[in-house]
């Protein structure tokens, strides 16, 4: 990532907020889009993702709109579980030009570091109106154990 130096306050305060205002979008882009390994400034995009925890797994609940089950790959390693996938662009407009393109397409892939151990024997994952949910069950020993006090 390229370093953008900040002007300081000068003292037109009108300029200034503008000058601010496109530093942060730029560097909001270049957080959120982060050019592939073609490095020909392409933009990737990553789905947007949730992880939680119940008392028994790990949820991770991730939103693919626009692609079918068999676009989708899970795959684990150790403590990563991986997701990949590629969403084509139906190419509806071909000869149009276009104003706005805001939906991203192409590959992706996001791997997250699970917090605790999970039985991967046991993962069981669905998809579903274009979201996917994956849920990792604790192995035996993580999951909490209620433990009752008997009176002396």
């Amino acid at each position: 990532m390229a370093l953008i130096r900040l002007r300081p306050f000068a003292q037109d305060l009108s300029r200034d907020l503008t000058d601010i205002q496109a530093q942060m979008n730029r560097l909001l882009d270049n957080f959120v889009a982060q050019p592939t390994s073609s490095g020909m400034g392409e933009r990737v995009w990553a789905p947007a993702a949730d992880m939680y925890e119940t008392k028994n797994e790990i949820v991770i609940v991730a939103e693919l709109p626009g692609l079918s089950e068999k676009d989708i790959h899970l795959s684990m390693t150790g403590d990563l579980l991986t997701i990949q996938g590629e969403r084509q662009w139906g190419g509806e407009a071909k000869d149009a030009s276009h104003y706005r393109r805001e939906r991203w397409f192409g590959t992706f892939e996001r791997t997250f570091s699970l917090p605790m151990p999970v039985d991967s024997g046991q993962v069981k994952a669905t998809y579903r109106d274009g979201v996917l949910t994956v849920k990792l069950p604790k192995v035996e020993e993580i999951k909490t154990k209620e433990i009752k006090i008997e009176a002396a």
